[in-house]
């Protein structure tokens, strides 16, 4: 195994439907006994990252918002900026989820600038690629993926990487209960670091977390971490079940 540190994520969504059930998922997690290897990072709605960070008791668990624009402050109705997430104590953002390049029409470009803006604002970002079922089955995979983070290496610098966790998710395997093969996931993340070991450094692409999301659930979630190159997961609709704890310890 890599000497990375193991990554769990889990990307709440839309979800839950009230703070007070927000809470109570937070204190599942504050009760279990999760393995102190793996960092745990949960990623509430924006208007429960204040509550839920305030909930937390397990200091293994970090808070992560699940978006932000690319401008500090102005007139951007809706958006909220970095500066403002780091402001409130909240160390992460996920930038690039595949929900918001194909229901909000976020391109590559876009997310490069937020990720920029994330880094200069001191968030720690974990940053989303993935291909369509139509790009697999095109033999696109690692094209498709590459683009996607081209753009952030034209946005950064080499040092920023050590504050990006970059998360695989097949936009096809996302709450579909359809999930990557562990040699799917694996091969893809062998082509994320071959691509960054070109385009950053060879002690980058060596050093950067690597994780998978894609219908992640306490089922598969062992044989997907055994793999050497895959560093954890990005978890959706299994982090708001009591399996989320099974997949924070599937390297225990």
């Amino acid at each position: 195994m890599s000497t990375r540190q193991f990554f769990v994520g889990g990307n709440w969504k839309l979800n839950p439907t009230s703070v007070g059930k927000a809470k109570e998922l937070v204190e599942v997690l504050n009760k279990a006994e999760l393995d102190p290897n793996t960092e745990v990072v949960i990623s509430p709605p924006s208007l429960y990252l204040i509550p839920v960070r305030d909930a937390v008791t397990n200091k293994q668990i970090t808070i992560s918002a699940q978006n932000a624009y690319y401008k500090e402050s102005g007139a951007f109705t809706g958006e909220i900026s970095s500066s403002q997430i780091k402001e409130a104590g909240i160390p992460y953002v996920i930038l690039g989820h595949s929900e918001r390049r194909t229901i909000f029409h976020e391109t590559n470009e876009v997310v490069a600038l937020k990720t920029r803006a994330a880094l200069d604002a001191g968030l720690k970002v974990i940053l989303c690629i993935g291909e369509t079922l139509v790009q697999r089955e095109g033999g696109e995979t690692a094209k498709v993926c590459e683009e996607q983070l081209s753009a952030v290496v034209k946005q950064t610098k080499p040092e920023d990487w050590s504050n990006i966790v970059i998360a695989y998710e097949p936009v096809w395997a996302i709450g579909t209960g359809k999930v990557a093969t562990t040699a799917q996931a694996q091969d893809t993340h062998v082509d994320v670091r071959a691509y960054l070991s070109t385009a950053v450094s060879t002690t980058i692409a060596s050093e950067t977390r690597v994780i998978y999301g894609g219908s992640v659930s306490a089922a598969n979630a062992k044989d997907l971490a055994a793999q050497q190159d895959i560093d954890g997961f990005l978890v959706g609709g299994a982090s708001l079940k009591p399996e989320f704890v099974d997949i924070i310890n599937a390297r225990k």
